[in-house]
């Protein structure tokens, strides 16, 4: 224990534990609408499919995240534009296109030479490696995002509920469908410098479905995840740092072992 209050003196650990407190809470956020609408796949595409935007910045030497964040945005366009002007089911264009960008990252690393330890960070997660300039990226995003969906809460809850009762509301299906792309998009992009490619995915789903098990209404349900996915970030990071563990690795299995012991031992029905 004193080792540990000791390392969270140091800086780069209160990187990281500021950046895993904001982007856990708007991951889970996101992931109330991604679980109810059934988009779990999008966040897994959109994670590989920021490869791409990854290599990019890693072979002009700019900010990988920055890049990511810009495929993600493109991924999120061309993802609604081929739903609306294809039959091709949304599964499907989500596959085409995260193997496309996969692929794509893979050849453009081919044209840099040596070791790259920030593809290697990106690809399975190192928090413990995130800078200032990260950060800042981070809470701008995050408070862009976060804003937008909290405003617009009511909105996106009924379209993830009904899509009938959402238009007759006054709803914009189709604009309010491509902003939520792009912000999930983005936030699941800012995930994956914590917990990686790979992994990214389980902030999202994770949180959410460990509170859907006992959550009794939607407020409840977006409380709780975003509660839960704190607790799991927050006890991932710390548990890492005390067994000398991969961080991302670790937090996801946290993950693992909270959601497994709520569907063992579920609330008791009063």
């Amino acid at each position: 224990m004193e080792n540990i209050l000791n390392l969270i003196s140091y800086p780069f650990v209160l990187r990281a534990i500021f950046a895993g407190v904001i982007s856990a809470a708007l991951l889970a956020f996101l992931g109330v609408f991604v679980v109810l609408r059934k988009m779990s796949f999008y966040s897994d595409g959109i994670a590989h499919a920021s490869l791409a935007g990854v290599a990019a910045g890693i072979l002009l030497s700019s900010q990988p995240l920055l890049w990511a964040m810009i495929v993600g945005i493109i991924f999120a366009i061309l993802v609604f534009w081929l739903e609306k002007k294809t039959v091709v089911s949304v599964d499907a264009i989500i596959g085409v296109l995260f193997t496309a960008s996969l692929a794509l990252g893979v050849i453009l690393m081919n044209f840099k030479s040596g070791y790259q330890p920030d593809l290697i960070s990106f690809l399975f997660g190192n928090i413990l490696t995130i800078q200032y300039s990260d950060i800042w990226l981070i809470l701008i995003t995050a408070f862009i995002a976060g804003t937008f969906m909290i405003v617009k809460y009511r909105q996106y809850l009924l379209l993830s509920l009904n899509n009938d009762l959402a238009y007759l509301s006054g709803v914009n299906l189709s604009l309010y469908q491509l902003l939520f792309y792009i912000a999930l998009s983005v936030s699941v992009i800012l995930g994956i410098k914590i917990v990686g490619v790979v992994l990214v995915s389980a902030l999202v789903i994770i949180p959410v479905s460990s509170a859907k098990i006992f959550a009794s209404s939607a407020k409840s349900l977006v409380v709780w995840s975003v509660i839960l996915s704190e607790i799991i970030m927050l006890s991932g990071i710390f548990l890492s740092l005390a067994l000398n563990w991969p961080t991302g690795a670790t937090i996801v299995l946290v993950g693992a072992v909270i959601f497994f012991a709520l569907v063992l031992f579920p609330k008791k029905s009063s």
